[in-house]
Protein backbone atom coordinates (compact mmCIF):
# COMPACT_ATOMS: atom_id res chain seq x y z
CA UNK A 1 0.00 0.00 0.00
CA UNK A 2 1.37 3.17 -1.04
CA UNK A 3 0.92 6.22 1.98
CA UNK A 4 0.54 9.74 0.64
CA UNK A 5 0.81 12.89 2.96
CA UNK A 6 2.34 16.07 2.62
CA UNK A 7 5.21 17.19 4.58
CA UNK A 8 5.42 20.90 5.45
CA UNK A 9 8.80 22.83 6.42
CA UNK A 10 10.41 26.03 6.59
CA UNK A 11 6.61 27.34 9.18
CA UNK A 12 4.45 25.91 5.65
CA UNK A 13 6.08 27.81 3.47
CA UNK A 14 7.15 24.66 1.23
CA UNK A 15 4.90 21.61 1.07
CA UNK A 16 6.23 18.13 -0.19
CA UNK A 17 4.15 15.12 -1.36
CA UNK A 18 5.94 12.17 -0.16
CA UNK A 19 4.60 9.09 -1.62
CA UNK A 20 5.96 6.05 0.55
CA UNK A 21 5.95 2.11 0.34
CA UNK A 22 7.69 -0.86 1.64
CA UNK A 23 9.51 -1.90 4.74
CA UNK A 24 13.59 -2.39 5.24
CA UNK A 25 16.33 -0.09 5.02
CA UNK A 26 15.20 3.15 3.36
CA UNK A 27 15.34 4.80 -0.24
CA UNK A 28 14.60 7.96 -0.80
CA UNK A 29 13.89 8.20 -5.10
CA UNK A 30 13.89 11.82 -6.32
CA UNK A 31 12.22 11.82 -9.50
CA UNK A 32 13.17 13.95 -13.05
CA UNK A 33 10.23 15.97 -14.23
CA UNK A 34 9.50 13.66 -16.57
CA UNK A 35 8.28 10.82 -14.37
CA UNK A 36 4.03 11.46 -14.82
CA UNK A 37 4.04 8.47 -12.31
CA UNK A 38 4.76 9.48 -8.93
CA UNK A 39 5.39 5.99 -7.56
CA UNK A 40 6.68 3.96 -10.57
CA UNK A 41 7.02 0.36 -11.13
CA UNK A 42 10.70 0.09 -10.28
CA UNK A 43 10.11 1.65 -7.33
CA UNK A 44 7.45 -0.68 -6.20
CA UNK A 45 10.07 -3.56 -7.01
CA UNK A 46 12.75 -1.72 -4.85
CA UNK A 47 9.86 -1.32 -2.08
CA UNK A 48 9.41 -5.12 -1.53
CA UNK A 49 13.14 -5.24 0.46
CA UNK A 50 12.95 -1.32 1.46
CA UNK A 51 11.38 1.13 2.53
CA UNK A 52 10.69 3.67 -0.69
CA UNK A 53 9.98 7.48 -0.35
CA UNK A 54 9.53 9.56 -3.10
CA UNK A 55 9.37 13.00 -2.76
CA UNK A 56 7.71 14.97 -5.73
CA UNK A 57 10.00 18.21 -6.11
CA UNK A 58 8.39 21.80 -5.27
CA UNK A 59 6.15 22.64 -8.64
CA UNK A 60 5.04 19.37 -9.55
CA UNK A 61 2.31 17.15 -8.64
CA UNK A 62 0.91 18.77 -5.43
CA UNK A 63 4.26 19.97 -3.96
CA UNK A 64 4.14 23.46 -3.39
CA UNK A 65 6.24 26.37 -2.42
CA UNK A 66 8.67 26.47 -6.02
CA UNK A 67 8.31 30.28 -5.88
CA UNK A 68 9.94 30.35 -2.60
CA UNK A 69 12.81 28.79 -3.85
CA UNK A 70 15.96 30.76 -4.67
CA UNK A 71 17.89 28.59 -6.38
CA UNK A 72 19.37 25.35 -6.59
CA UNK A 73 21.33 25.51 -3.27
CA UNK A 74 18.22 26.64 -1.64
CA UNK A 75 16.39 23.46 -3.03
CA UNK A 76 19.38 21.80 -1.85
CA UNK A 77 18.90 22.78 1.50
CA UNK A 78 15.29 22.36 1.02
CA UNK A 79 15.55 18.91 0.87
CA UNK A 80 17.71 18.35 3.92
CA UNK A 81 15.17 19.83 6.08
CA UNK A 82 12.77 17.14 4.27
CA UNK A 83 14.94 14.44 5.51
CA UNK A 84 15.11 15.79 8.54
CA UNK A 85 11.02 16.41 9.31
CA UNK A 86 11.38 12.48 7.49
CA UNK A 87 13.32 11.19 10.45
CA UNK A 88 16.08 9.69 7.61
CA UNK A 89 19.56 11.16 9.01
CA UNK A 90 20.58 8.42 6.60
CA UNK A 91 19.11 7.15 3.88
CA UNK A 92 19.97 5.58 -0.07
CA UNK A 93 19.47 8.03 -2.39
CA UNK A 94 18.44 7.36 -5.86
CA UNK A 95 17.68 9.51 -8.67
CA UNK A 96 17.10 10.14 -11.89
CA UNK A 97 18.15 13.10 -14.32
CA UNK A 98 17.28 16.14 -12.57
CA UNK A 99 16.42 14.10 -9.62
CA UNK A 100 19.49 12.61 -9.49
CA UNK A 101 21.14 15.85 -9.46
CA UNK A 102 19.70 17.09 -6.78
CA UNK A 103 20.51 13.31 -4.75
CA UNK A 104 24.35 14.19 -6.17
CA UNK A 105 24.08 17.68 -4.20
CA UNK A 106 22.52 16.52 -1.05
CA UNK A 107 25.40 13.76 -1.24
CA UNK A 108 28.02 16.40 -1.57
CA UNK A 109 26.80 19.64 0.75
CA UNK A 110 25.69 16.86 3.13
CA UNK A 111 27.83 14.01 2.75
CA UNK A 112 26.16 12.18 5.87
CA UNK A 113 23.00 12.32 4.24
CA UNK A 114 23.79 9.28 1.82
CA UNK A 115 24.71 5.76 2.66
CA UNK A 116 24.37 5.07 -0.94
CA UNK A 117 23.82 6.78 -3.90
CA UNK A 118 22.47 5.61 -6.99
CA UNK A 119 22.43 8.12 -10.36
CA UNK A 120 20.49 7.09 -13.13
CA UNK A 121 21.64 9.53 -16.29
CA UNK A 122 22.22 12.53 -13.54
CA UNK A 123 22.05 16.07 -15.31
CA UNK A 124 23.99 18.84 -13.79
CA UNK A 125 27.17 18.79 -15.88
CA UNK A 126 28.10 20.47 -19.42
CA UNK A 127 30.08 20.05 -22.11
CA UNK A 128 30.05 22.07 -25.65
CA UNK A 129 30.98 18.86 -27.51
CA UNK A 130 28.03 16.79 -25.87
CA UNK A 131 25.23 18.88 -25.29
CA UNK A 132 22.39 17.95 -23.36
CA UNK A 133 18.95 17.91 -24.73
CA UNK A 134 16.79 20.94 -23.85
CA UNK A 135 14.05 18.79 -22.56
CA UNK A 136 12.36 21.59 -21.06
CA UNK A 137 11.14 23.13 -24.15
CA UNK A 138 11.39 20.49 -26.71
CA UNK A 139 8.30 19.70 -28.71
CA UNK A 140 6.32 16.62 -27.68
CA UNK A 141 7.46 14.59 -30.85
CA UNK A 142 10.70 15.16 -30.96
CA UNK A 143 10.89 14.76 -26.95
CA UNK A 144 9.56 11.07 -27.27
CA UNK A 145 12.66 10.56 -29.90
CA UNK A 146 15.18 12.05 -27.61
CA UNK A 147 13.75 10.50 -24.35
CA UNK A 148 12.87 6.76 -25.37
CA UNK A 149 14.81 4.02 -26.88
CA UNK A 150 11.83 3.00 -29.17
CA UNK A 151 9.44 5.40 -28.97
CA UNK A 152 6.39 2.55 -29.82
CA UNK A 153 7.18 0.87 -26.75
CA UNK A 154 4.29 -0.07 -24.51
CA UNK A 155 6.15 2.35 -21.97
CA UNK A 156 6.43 5.07 -24.28
CA UNK A 157 3.10 5.07 -25.02
CA UNK A 158 1.50 4.93 -21.75
CA UNK A 159 3.66 8.08 -21.28
CA UNK A 160 2.32 9.99 -23.86
CA UNK A 161 -1.41 8.82 -23.11
CA UNK A 162 -3.34 11.73 -23.06
CA UNK A 163 -6.59 11.42 -20.80
CA UNK A 164 -9.20 10.97 -22.79
CA UNK A 165 -11.37 13.44 -20.15
CA UNK A 166 -11.74 16.89 -21.93
CA UNK A 167 -11.41 18.32 -18.40
CA UNK A 168 -8.80 16.11 -17.46
CA UNK A 169 -6.57 16.73 -20.63
CA UNK A 170 -6.36 20.41 -19.90
CA UNK A 171 -5.49 19.62 -16.51
CA UNK A 172 -2.83 16.92 -17.18
CA UNK A 173 -1.44 19.75 -19.88
CA UNK A 174 -1.44 22.46 -17.46
CA UNK A 175 0.62 20.46 -14.48
CA UNK A 176 2.89 19.05 -17.14
CA UNK A 177 3.94 22.66 -17.71
CA UNK A 178 4.05 24.28 -14.36
CA UNK A 179 6.51 21.09 -13.96
CA UNK A 180 8.50 21.93 -16.97
CA UNK A 181 8.83 25.76 -15.53
CA UNK A 182 9.56 24.49 -11.98
CA UNK A 183 12.80 22.40 -13.64
CA UNK A 184 13.23 25.07 -15.47
CA UNK A 185 14.12 27.34 -12.66
CA UNK A 186 17.10 25.52 -11.60
CA UNK A 187 18.52 24.62 -14.42
CA UNK A 188 18.01 26.68 -17.96
CA UNK A 189 19.45 27.47 -19.63
CA UNK A 190 22.30 24.94 -19.21
CA UNK A 191 22.49 22.49 -15.93
CA UNK A 192 26.33 23.48 -14.82
CA UNK A 193 25.44 25.21 -11.63
CA UNK A 194 29.16 24.37 -10.33
CA UNK A 195 28.34 20.87 -9.18
CA UNK A 196 31.56 19.70 -10.82
CA UNK A 197 33.60 21.53 -8.30
CA UNK A 198 31.82 19.87 -5.32
CA UNK A 199 31.55 15.99 -6.48
CA UNK A 200 34.74 15.08 -5.33
CA UNK A 201 32.90 15.68 -1.40
CA UNK A 202 30.16 13.00 -2.09
CA UNK A 203 31.65 10.08 -0.13
CA UNK A 204 29.01 7.40 -0.43
CA UNK A 205 29.70 4.47 -2.44
CA UNK A 206 27.90 5.40 -5.74
CA UNK A 207 26.77 3.42 -8.93
CA UNK A 208 26.14 5.71 -12.04
CA UNK A 209 23.62 3.93 -14.37
CA UNK A 210 22.92 4.75 -18.36
CA UNK A 211 21.14 3.67 -20.84
CA UNK A 212 23.47 3.08 -23.52
CA UNK A 213 21.30 4.86 -26.53
CA UNK A 214 20.87 7.56 -24.36
CA UNK A 215 19.66 10.58 -26.38
CA UNK A 216 18.95 13.16 -24.16
CA UNK A 217 21.99 12.62 -21.80
CA UNK A 218 24.95 11.29 -23.99
CA UNK A 219 27.28 8.66 -23.09
CA UNK A 220 30.32 10.70 -22.22
CA UNK A 221 28.88 12.74 -19.26
CA UNK A 222 28.58 8.45 -17.82
CA UNK A 223 32.56 8.79 -17.73
CA UNK A 224 32.67 12.21 -16.65
CA UNK A 225 30.37 11.59 -13.61
CA UNK A 226 32.94 8.37 -12.87
CA UNK A 227 35.61 10.17 -12.82
CA UNK A 228 34.50 12.99 -10.58
CA UNK A 229 33.17 11.07 -7.82
CA UNK A 230 36.14 8.75 -6.25
CA UNK A 231 35.25 5.18 -6.83
CA UNK A 232 31.90 5.46 -8.50
CA UNK A 233 31.19 2.04 -10.60
CA UNK A 234 29.46 2.61 -13.75
CA UNK A 235 26.66 -0.01 -15.30
CA UNK A 236 25.59 0.68 -19.04
CA UNK A 237 22.39 -0.71 -19.56
CA UNK A 238 20.66 -1.75 -22.82
CA UNK A 239 17.97 0.97 -23.18
CA UNK A 240 17.14 4.96 -23.56
CA UNK A 241 16.99 8.21 -21.40
CA UNK A 242 13.84 6.79 -19.61
CA UNK A 243 15.89 3.37 -18.67
CA UNK A 244 13.81 2.85 -15.50
CA UNK A 245 10.76 2.83 -17.05
CA UNK A 246 11.59 1.12 -19.94
CA UNK A 247 12.95 -2.03 -18.24
CA UNK A 248 12.40 -1.46 -14.44
CA UNK A 249 12.99 -4.73 -13.70
CA UNK A 250 16.78 -4.38 -15.10
CA UNK A 251 17.01 -1.09 -13.48
CA UNK A 252 16.04 -2.28 -9.88
CA UNK A 253 17.64 -5.59 -9.99
CA UNK A 254 20.69 -3.67 -10.69
CA UNK A 255 19.75 -1.13 -7.71
CA UNK A 256 19.36 -3.81 -5.16
CA UNK A 257 22.58 -5.75 -6.18
CA UNK A 258 24.50 -2.31 -5.74
CA UNK A 259 22.82 -1.65 -2.40
CA UNK A 260 23.38 -5.17 -1.01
Amino acid sequence: MIENRTVGIRDGAVGFRVLSAGRGAPIVYFHSFHDREPFLPFLERLAERHTVYAPLHPGAAGSTGVETLDDLFDLTLAYDELLSALDLPSASLVGHFFGAMIAAEIAAVFPRRAARLVLISPLGLWRDDAPSADVVTLPQEDLMRAMWADPASDAARRWAAEPADEDENAAAQIESVQRRAAMGKFVWPIPDKGLRKRLHRISAPTLVLWGDGDRVNPLPYAHEWQRGIKGAALSLRRGGHMIHQEAPDVVAGAVEEFLQ
